[in-house]
């Protein structure tokens, strides 16, 4: 049976910190690791509970290689994005070329989608899912096409 997400696909890990600038020196400090500049900002997503727009701000890694990046995600109080116990991993990302059709494929398997956003076409741009209730791993499919845009700020 193939795997429902392909090894290849991963391009990052997800971390969400209360202090995104003091998670990042920390990791620098301990890891060496240089970061790319800051994004994000308002965004519209759909959560269990309607739709809302938040102030999502993350930053990358910067890699001379395909390995997975990491990401370090600011919190956002009372949505998914808060810190997880224990191990700090809060997501492994993955791109998609069909989002929807994936999302409905890990649905099928048990996880329960906690976020998603539209994309400028209506399609699904990325969407959470998180497996096995509030112990199981999350996953964020995003849309293969973001993939230019996001090369391009890693770059700089």
């Amino acid at each position: 049976m193939p795997p429902l997400l392909k090894p290849e696909d991963q391009f990052h890990v997800g971390i969400v910190a209360e202090d995104l600038q003091a998670t990042k020196d920390q990791l620098s400090q301990l890891f060496g690791i240089e970061w790319c500049e800051e994004m994000g900002g308002p965004i519209e997503v759909t959560l269990p509970t309607g739709d809302t727009v938040l102030d999502f701000r993350c930053a990358y890694s910067r890699s001379s290689s395909d390995a997975p990046r990491l990401e370090i995600v600011r919190r956002i109080p009372g949505t998914l994005w808060e810190p997880t116990p224990g191990s700090g991993i809060h997501h492994f990302g993955y791109w998609s070329d069909d989002v929807a059709a994936d999302t409905a494929a890990l649905e099928r398997h048990g996880y329960v989608t906690e976020a998603t956003r539209k994309g400028p076409d209506g399609s699904l741009f990325f969407a959470y899912l998180r497996s096995g209730g509030q112990t199981g791993f999350r996953v964020e499919l995003v849309d293969r096409a973001a993939r230019p845009s996001l090369e391009r700020a890693w770059a700089q």
